[in-house]
């Protein structure tokens, strides 16, 4: 497999992962048939995803991948009144990928992150590589550092 944007970033900051490819399900994009197909338990496997905030403007959004977005909690936490997803067709032009295989690693521009709070009881999760068909496993605190990310509780 070619390094990704996001494979590249991590490199430059000597910052260990492990890629974990799977066959790319079009029908079911899902984090949950993701991790069945890597075979990690499902609480380290998390969805990046990207939302305009009314204040901030765009930021990212990493929730475990079996929750589910609270919209109110997530604005709260940001500094926001209202908060709407990126629609599909914006999120390459925005971030440089596509859904399926949204990295909070190496997007075009770097924007407000956040992490739902369960990442703080994991010490490895995976997060997506930047393209479908791939994941990074890596420590949980390099990649909060390394994206300069806020804690917060972001599901339902």
């Amino acid at each position: 497999m070619n390094k990704t944007n996001a494979m590249r970033q991590l490199d430059v900051a000597k910052i260990k992962y492990e890629p974990m490819t799977y066959e790319v399900d079009e029908n079911d994009l899902s984090g949950v048939h993701i991790a069945e197909q890597i075979g990690l338990p499902v609480e380290i496997v998390f969805k990046t995803l990207v939302a305009k905030g009314d204040k901030t403007g765009p930021i990212v959004l990493v929730i475990p991948c079996a929750k589910e977005i609270d919209l109110k909690c997530a604005a709260a936490a940001t500094g926001n009144k209202k908060l709407e997803m990126v629609a599909v067709k914006d999120l390459l032009g925005l971030t440089g990928y596509i859904r399926g295989g949204c990295s909070p690693v190496g997007m075009k521009k770097k924007f407000p992150t956040w992490f739902d709070a369960a990442v703080e009881e994991q010490e490895r999760i995976t997060v997506s590589a930047g393209v479908r068909g791939c994941q990074l496993l890596l420590s949980a605190e390099e990649i909060l550092r390394f994206t300069g990310a806020k804690i917060a509780d972001l599901t339902v």
